[in-house]
């Protein structure tokens, strides 16, 4: 089964709860170009913006162009991880510490 970026899109926006508007302001892009890509095949976004928007919806750029793709664990895992990398050295800390208690517990 094929699912198309603006499918993807517009299904992962819809599950975050994000209106266009919002996603745009997330994205620093415009709310019609947004609608654009979600409801037409012409529009091909550039790296940049494909980038913030894989971003915002915690997703890869390799999902969203694949269209046979499907939201795995694995493409879940590595939009944590970049998410995860991104945090401050003491915010990254806190959460290893966190796993590490988690963990114990079994």
């Amino acid at each position: 089964m094929t699912t198309s970026l603006g499918d993807k899109l517009r299904r992962h926006r819809q599950e975050k709860g994000y209106s266009l508007d919002k996603l745009a302001e997330i994205t620093e892009s415009s709310k019609s170009y947004l609608w654009e890509l979600e409801n037409r095949d012409t529009r091909k976004p550039s790296a940049e913006k494909l980038t913030r928007i894989a971003q915002a919806l915690d997703v890869t750029t390799d999902y969203l162009l694949d269209e046979t793709a499907t939201p795995d664990e694995e493409v879940m895992r590595e939009a944590f991880f970049r998410k995860f990398s991104k945090l401050d050295a003491d915010d990254r800390k806190k959460i290893e510490q966190m796993i590490d208690v988690w963990g114990k517990r079994k």
